[in-house]
């Protein structure tokens, strides 16, 4: 497929398993490893030639705007979305369809943060998108996250089918936060809020959503002591890349 051009950066969240460091600021402007962690997706969407971004705020919003303003990356068109009531993962992207356009677009959750292998994970995803996909999600080995469902999210098939995690079922994979999806995976959304996970399940019962394993690093990242946890991780890398 052609490079995608678009995304959706999930950025409303509440955040409140991550407070206190919360409170007084919206989890995606945490910072890790120097920059915010919306200042890192940001990046990576700027590296995978992507133009324009839309952004939805909700909790501080204000904050959100202020920093864009400041810090966004030059060459990034950058659209932000105020929610005055939560629209949710599924609702938000729903409502930004018209600025993201007719080709398929990234989603990435405003709190995802990874580390990429010898090839870019969106440029994975871009690599893997098969035109009879609705949606292709990153994933990543749940054996190797921290803090993370020790049960799982998916199974994935050999050929990258997805399917849910059954009852008492331990699966291997974990939702990474960073998908790619085509516009016709919304095309029986409900107005209002909603989560992503419905339209997975619909995508899934027609054959349609499927997954690239991450070949990089991949922090979970839902309390205080999870984003400590990464910091120690990235410094002592920082450390012993420059012995």
């Amino acid at each position: 497929m052609n490079r995608p051009r678009a995304a959706m950066l999930l950025a409303a969240g509440l955040g409140t398993r991550m407070r206190p460091l919360t409170e007084h600021t919206a989890k995606p402007l945490l910072p890790l490893g120097g920059r915010t962690l919306l200042d890192h997706a940001l990046d990576r969407l700027a590296a995978a030639g992507v133009e324009t971004v839309v952004i939805n705020a909700h909790w501080h919003a204000g904050r959100v705007a202020a920093h864009l303003a400041a810090q966004a990356p030059s060459g990034l068109r950058i659209v932000l979305r105020q929610e005055d009531t939560l629209l949710d993962t599924g609702g938000a992207v729903r409502a930004a369809l018209a600025e993201l356009g007719p080709a398929p677009f990234y989603i990435v959750n405003g709190d995802a943060f990874w580390l990429d292998g010898p090839t870019p994970a969106l440029t994975r995803l871009a690599q893997g998108w098969a035109a009879s996909a609705d949606a292709l999600l990153l994933v990543h080995r749940t054996f190797q996250v921290q803090g993370g469902s020790d049960a799982g999210d998916f199974a994935v098939d050999p050929l990258g089918r997805v399917r849910r995690r059954k009852p008492r079922e331990i699966v291997p994979y974990l939702y990474a936060g960073i998908q790619l999806a085509a516009p016709a995976l919304f095309a029986a959304a409900p107005e209002g809020p909603f989560g992503l996970n419905l339209l997975w399940d619909h995508a899934i019962a027609a054959g349609r959503l499927g997954a690239v394993v991450h070949d990089g690093l991949w922090f979970h990242l839902s309390t205080p002591p999870d984003l400590a946890d990464a910091e120690s991780n990235l410094q002592a890398r920082a450390v012993g890349e420059a012995r």
